[in-house]
Parts: structure tokens; C-alpha cells; sequence
């Protein structure tokens, strides 16, 4: 749980806000609690989102669709009002696991455990259905085991029975494995997809595995459209009864009153007997959790931080994070439990949660927890190194894959996972690419007409090329890859620039090339809300309209350094390194606020390093000095300095999960620190004595160091 910023309400209805649980892509989730004491999950839409009446309409529909099922088996929501312009929802938090960590945890659940949350699972799918909706996204992370039993949450997609499954951005809502073929290929879902996902539910219960599986996300719904589940792992008795659930014809699965029937205890069976969340390890887990819950609500009242006699909100988090009950966020954004003080386990329990609060891509690796690394040591990696002979610049990661620069002429993707090598591509001479998405990889072909390239991320294989005079491709955002051109066709003369629409895979502007730049040190970008804004040589800064080409704003600032520093985007603002680290609104460059440099090392070096976006939190390096900022005002929230002297780098800053990794060169040993983003404390540096510096990427709980010759997958926390 983060501190509220200066940003966050305070009280929301009858609730006072605690501090922030985690954010999504439609909103922030505050812990809150009413004067009753009761603790409440209080979710409030983006400001940016408020004003879309279609998304408000959408928000507001996850309170009513969990509200209009009356069933034991689901979470309650406590309320749904619209404040200040923007709509927010309090959920009741539910103590216990989700049935994703129970299995991962505790292992699968015996025949008859397995019976017994098919039963009470399809009992709340008839229930959710006779409210005349369809979930249409049940999964294990969103089921919480409770003392009581199984609950339901994530209301966020569901929809009438009439409904189609598509959100508003057109994209399908679907979780590879669990989401029924009909809804994978978009069509009308009805019950009968709640009915597949159960299936799918029950075998991963029974199991500990997906009953349908692959390398990437398309080899799992390909299986999903067109395969056979595996259902090898689960036992004979209930396979009969789950295989069903699975068919590809949803008129020929049953009906969840029916599964209900036929998980049902057998006649003669004790009433009262104990259920699987109530007996061994799962039940004192779900119990101990439940306990802590009820801890928070004893809590006196918090006063305001004006009241000489109170604790700041500010020391009352820290506290209560430090070494008290903690509160934290999962399964979507609608279920929350709390965890209980015990040296090591609550800290990895915390690790647990943090992580759970994050959505997660079945290739995702799992963070570390504190009781896995030694501080001061950095841990063994997760692969490599690997050998690649170039590495000129970053890796970039696609689904996955992560590409890397093998030649001056080739792309080799390598397993995310386990480092291995999927696939080499000959391509031109600046063998730079992006990855507008999971599964698309976009190059240049060939020095002699600069072809575009796209390429399968999965498999390497080539989908479609458009003729570009590209030199190098530079960025990409989900719909436009941009590259550097020559209108000479030499490779020393970059004097255009250039997007592609990917989906009319049509160029669609070139224009003189804003900045100066060489294919030793291109143009460094970033997009967002309808501006591209490009860093070149000397600390120039142009911003163009992402549709048109045509110049938006300008900012020209003398630096010591030639390369150029990458920028950052958040919410309509870039975020700039330099002699000054600056926040400006991205339309019409109007100036937030600015920093200027005061390392006298750094100053002579350039200033500030490029600067990274974790939420609200900006992390940017001055000399030897490493910060965590707010993004909204520049204010600080920790400053830690590195022993020596540091040269500051221009490799970006990296977060992921709760850690911070940063390039740095004391005093001539090149390396990789490693800090805590919450709270700057460092956890370990990490150098392998290779030539050459350093270049790094994060994604999936995985940073990716590249230097000279090899690439390693690093753990995080």
C-alpha cells in the first residue's frame, strides 16, 4: 500500500481514505474505512475516463451487475456514488486467498474438494445467470476462498445475457485458457461461456495445470477454438463431470444447476462436514487472514495531520506497512484481503499481494520474495548470459519474446522464459525494431528499397512489408511505427522522418527530420495523446502531431552531451532529462514545473538522466544522487545517493515490480544498482565484468541487461 499524494481525496462519502491500494486501467483503488470501522476497497474512475459518459456508464455498470445478484458466492458491493464529477464504487474486502495462490501454495484439491467448489461455484453461476448476467470472466484470481466458502468477484466485464462481449476500445475480454471459443473469436456469450470457464476453473483445481496451454497467447486460444483440453492430470471420477464443461458447441454444455446436481454432496452425507476451506493448511491460512482483517477495524479514528495529538496519515501508512496489518489489492481490482505480522512470512506474504494486484501475462515470472535474496547480493539470474555479438542497442520485449540485435543484419528472439533462442531474421543494416504489440515485431528489411518490416514476435516469420526508404525504425505506440529515412538512400543521410499506420499498413506522413540525429545516435521517442515528441543530438526537442507530422512545439536547451536522452509520457505530460529535468504538457509544451541539475558532476555531463513513470512516481538520477519525485509537482518522496562518484547515464531508469534498476559508472566500473522504488533502500548491485556499458528493459517481473556479446534475464521483487 502507497501513501495518498497530494493528488488523492481524502474522504470519499463515509469513507476516509487510508492510502492507495494499487491503480488499473480504468481507475484507482483507495483503502478507506467508515466510522464504523469497517475497511471498504474504494475504487474511483481515472479523471481522464470521468468525462467519457460511456466509460462512466461502464464503471458504474460493475456496481450494478454485482449488486443485482443476490448470492452468498459473490463479493458485495457496499455502494456506488458520483463525487466531485467522478463516479466511484466501495467493495467489501474478502479475506482469503485467491484460488490461484491456494492451488500454487497448497497444492490441488482432492476429488473431493474439488467437487465441493464445483458445487458451490455453479450454485453462484445459476445465481449470477437468474440475475439475467453473464460474468464472462471467471478465473481462479477471481475466486477468493473464504471460511464460507468460494466467492466470485470482478464484476468489471460483465454484461445482460443479450449483450456482446466486446469493451469499448473493441478489444475481446478474454483470459487465454479460461474464455470460452465463442468468446475468443468475439461472438454473443452467453451462460454456456460462464459454464466453459468453470471447466476450466475445475481443472486447474483438480490439476494444478491449464487445461489448455502454448508458448504464447495465440498458440493457447488457437487451442482454446480448436484443440482438446488436457485433462490427463486430472482424475478419472471428475474428469467425466468437468469434460463436459468443455465442449466446443455451447448448446451442448450443461447447465450450471446441472453441475451443481452432480457435484452434490451423495445422499447420506453429513450436513455439517467440513469442506476443503475448512480443514488443514487452507483453513488456517483463510483463518489467520481473517483475522488480521478484523484487526484493522479496531483502529481508533485518524485524525487530520493538524492535530498535534494524531499521527500523520503519512506515519500511520508507514507504520502500518512496516510492521503492522496490511491491507492489499488482487483479483482484479474487486476482492481484497489482509495479512497478518510474522517476520519473513509477512513480508513475502506482502510480495504475494503486490504481485497479485498486477495483471499478469501467463509468460510473467514470479517476483522474488524477501526470504529468496540476501541484501547486498545480487541473486542468480533467471538465464543467461547469452551470447549475441552486437547488442548496439536496448532489448526490446514483444509478448513473449525478447529481441535482440545479434549483427549489424539480424534479430534473434529469445524465450522470455528460459533464453533460448526461437528465431534469427536477416534484416538491413540498422537491425533496430519496436513492437507495436504482443505479436508483431516491426524492422527494416534491407538497405536497397527500406522496406518495413513485420514480423511474428512468436515464430520470426515475416507477416507483410511496406515500401519506406526506412533507415531505422525508432518507436512505435499501438498504431503507428516511426522510423528514420534517407531521401538519398545512403545511410549517412538521415533527413526524414516517417510513420507507418499499421492499420492500413500505408505510410502515412514523412517529413524533414526535426532533430539532428545519425544512425550512431538516433532520434530517441515517445507518443501519447496524439503527440510524438523526438529527442535528438545536443538536447533538442521537437513534438509533432502523431496524425499529421506537422510541428506542434519546440524546446531547444544547450547540454553537454551530444546523445540525445530519452523522454517520458504520462497522462498528457513528457517528462524531460537534461540540464533541467522538466514536466510539460505534451499538446502545447506549457511548462508544469522544472528542476534544474545541481551535481556539479552532472552539470558538466549533461544534467539529469532520463527519466522513468511508475504511477505517480517519477525516478530520475542527478550525478550520484537518485530520486523519487511526484510527478504531478517535482516534489521529492526519497533521495538516495550512490557511493563515489557517479557519471550519470542515459540508459532510462527501469521499475519493475517494487524494484529500481539503474546504469551507473563509479569511477570507471560499470554496473547495475538495484533499489527498492518505495522506499530507496538499496538491495544489490549487479556487474558480470564484461566490456562494454550497459543497456537494459523491463517487462513481466524480468529485467533484461544487455552488454557487448550477451543478454541476461535478471529476478525482481
Amino acid at each position: 500500500m502507497n501513501l495518498l499524494g497530494s493528488g488523492d481525496p481524502l474522504r470519499l462519502g463515509p469513507y476516509r481514505l487510508l492510502g492507495v491500494l494499487g491503480e488499473g486501467g480504468m481507475g484507482k483503488v483507495y483503502l478507506g474505512r467508515d466510522g464504523s470501522g469497517r475497511a471498504a476497497a474504494v475504487k474511483v474512475l481515472r479523471p481522464e475516463l470521468a468525462y467519457d459518459e460511456h466509460m462512466s456508464q461502464r464503471f458504474v455498470r460493475e456496481a450494478q451487475a454485482a449488486q443485482a445478484v443476490a448470492s452468498t458466492g459473490v463479493a458485495r458491493v457496499l455502494g456506488a456514488w458520483t463525487e466531485g464529477g467522478r463516479p466511484w464504487i466501495a467493495t467489501e474486502f474478502l479475506a482469503g486467498p485467491t484460488l490461484d495462490d491456494a492451488i500454487e501454495e497448497q497444492g490441488p484439491f482432492d476429488e473431493q474438494g474439488v467437487a465441493e467448489l464445483a458445487h458451490e461455484l455453479a450454485r453462484t453461476l445459476q445465481d449470477i445467470h437468474n440475475a439475467g448476467l453473464v460474468h464472462r470472466d471467471l478465473k481462479p484470481s477471481n475466486i477468493v476462498m473464504t471460511s464460507s466458502g468460494p466467492r466470485v468477484i470482478d464484476f468489471g466485464i460483465a454484461r445482460p445475457e443479450h449483450g456482446l462481449t466486446l469493451t469499448s476500445t473493441g478489444q475481446i475480454p478474454v483470459t487465454p485458457g479460461y474464455g470460452a471459443p465463442e468468446q475468443v473469436m468475439g461472438q454473443r456469450v452467453g451462460p454456456p461461456g460462464d459454464v466453459f470457464s468453470l471447466g476450466a476453473v475445475l481443472a486447474y483445481a483438480a490439476s494444478g495445470e491449464r487445461a489448455y496451454q502454448g508458448g504464447h497467447v495465440a498458440a493457447v486460444q488457437y487451442a482454446v477454438v480448436h484443440g482438446r483440453p488436457d485433462l490427463s492430470e486430472v482424475p478419472d471420477s471428475i474428469r467425466a463431470l468437468i469434460g463436459p464443461c468443455l465442449v466446443k458447441d455451447p448448446a451442448q454444455r450443461p447447465l450450471p444447476q446441472q453441475i451443481a446436481a452432480a457435484f452434490a454432496p451423495p445422499p447420506g452425507s453429513k450436513a455439517k462436514a467440513k469442506r476443503v476451506w475448512q480443514l488443514g493448511s487452507l483453513a488456517a491460512e483463510i483463518k489467520r487472514r481473517e483475522a488480521a482483517a478484523k484487526q484493522l477495524t479496531t483502529f481508533p479514528e485518524i485524525r487530520t495531520p493538524t492535530d498535534p495529538a494524531a499521527p500523520s496519515r503519512r506515519k500511520f501508512i508507514a507504520t502500518l506497512a512496516a510492521g503492522g496489518t496490511v491491507l492489499a489489492a488482487g483479483g482484479g481490482g474487486a476482492a481484497w484481503w489482509l495479512l497478518s505480522k510474522d517476520g519473513d512470512a509477512v513480508r513475502n506474504a506482502i510480495a504475494d499481494e503486490k504481485e497479485a494486484a498486477v495483471a499478469r501475462k501467463p509468460w510473467d515470472a514470479k517476483r522474488l520474495k524477501p526470504s529468496q535474496y540476501e541484501k547486498g547480493t545480487a541473486p542468480p539470474s533467471l538465464w543467461g548470459p547469452q551470447g549475441a555479438s552486437l547488442m548496439a542497442s536496448a532489448p526490446v520485449v514483444a509478448g513473449d519474446r525478447v529481441v535482440v540485435e545479434e549483427t549489424s543484419r539480424s534479430l534473434g528472439g529469445y524465450d522470455v522464459a528460459d533464453g533460448s533462442r526461437r528465431w534469427t531474421v536477416e534484416c538491413g543494416s540498422q537491425a533496430r525494431c519496436a513492437a507495436p504489440s504482443d505479436d508483431l515485431v516491426v524492422t527494416v528489411e534491407d538497405d536497397l528499397d527500406g522496406k518495413l518490416l513485420a514480423l511474428d514476435s512468436g515464430t520470426g516469420k515475416k507477416k507483410w512489408t511496406v515500401s519506406a526508404e526506412a533507415l531505422g525504425v525508432i518507436g512505435a505506440d499501438a498504431e503507428t511505427v516511426y522510423f528514420m529515412a534517407s531521401s538519398t538512400g545512403h545511410s549517412t543521410d538521415i533527413d526524414r522522418l516517417g510513420a507507418l499506420d499499421l492499420a492500413e499498413r500505408a505510410i502515412r506522413w514523412t517529413v524533414p527530420m526535426p532533430v539532428e540525429c545519425s544512425t550512431i545516435t538516433p532520434p530517441l521517442v515517445a507518443a501519447g495523446s496524439g503527440r510524438l515528441v523526438i529527442c535528438g543530438e545536443s538536447g533538442k526537442v521537437v513534438t509533432l502531431d502523431t496524425r499529421t507530422g506537422k510541428v506542434a512545439w519546440k524546446l531547444s536547451r544547450r547540454t553537454t552531451v551530444i546523445a540525445p536522452i530519452a523522454p517520458a509520457v504520462s497522462e498528457g505530460v513528457v517528462y524531460l532529462g537534461g540540464p533541467t529535468l522538466t514536466a510539460r504538457k505534451i499538446k502545447d509544451g506549457k511548462e508544469v514545473w522544472s528542476l534544474p541539475a545541481k551535481s556539479e558532476l552532472s552539470k558538466s555531463t549533461g544534467g539529469w538522466g532520463p527519466p522513468a513513470i511508475d504511477g505517480d512516481a517519477l525516478y530520475a538520477q542527478d550525478g550520484s544522487e537518485i530520486s523519487r519525485r511526484d510527478k504531478r509537482d517535482g516534489k521529492t518522496d526519497w533521495a538516495q545517493h550512490t557511493q563515489g562518484d557517479t557519471v550519470p547515464q542515459l540508459v532510462p531508469l527501469v521499475v519493475q515490480g517494487t524494484s529500481l534498476w539503474a546504469t551507473q559508472d563509479t569511477l570507471g566500473e560499470k554496473g547495475v544498482a538495484v533499489f527498492d522504488k518505495d522506499t530507496g533502500e538499496k538491495a544489490w548491485a549487479y556487474s558480470r565484468g564484461q566490456a562494454g556499458d550497459w543497456l537494459m528493459v523491463g517487462a513481466g517481473n524480468r529485467v533484461f541487461l544487455a552488454r557487448m556479446g550477451s543478454v541476461t534475464a535478471m529476478p525482481v521483487f
